[in-house]
């Protein structure tokens, strides 16, 4: 018929990090106005055991642009949520994702005449 997952127990490391709702609809918002402004067309997710990695890119055969990289482990220490550029560089790190998602915020504000 099915197969049977057991319940983690509560002690036990998930083995798979993942983003919440409200983390995925924030960065998902983003990710539609970029594409709205011409800058993105596709991206990608990896859900792994130590990280969640949203890709955003130009191109589908180039690397990401941007990613917005989710690490529980680092939550006590620099914080959970980095944004890491292309040549891997990070540019904003912290605890909360609202922040960390700002420098992309600066790219879709134009400057209207008056």
């Amino acid at each position: 018929m099915g197969t049977v997952t057991p319940f983690p127990k509560g002690g036990q490391r998930p083995s798979q990090i993942g983003f919440d709702r409200a983390e995925l609809t924030r960065i998902l918002d983003i990710y539609g106005r970029m594409v709205a402004a011409g800058h993105w067309r596709d991206y990608a997710i990896e859900l792994g055991r130590e990280a969640a990695v949203f890709a955003a890119f130009r191109r589908t055969a180039e690397r990401p642009e941007f990613r917005i990289e989710k690490h529980p482990a680092l939550r006590q220490r620099q914080g959970m949520w980095a944004l890491v550029g292309e040549a891997g560089q990070v540019i904003k790190r912290g605890h909360e994702l609202g922040p960390v998602l700002a420098p992309l915020e600066r790219r879709l504000l134009k400057l209207v005449e008056e």
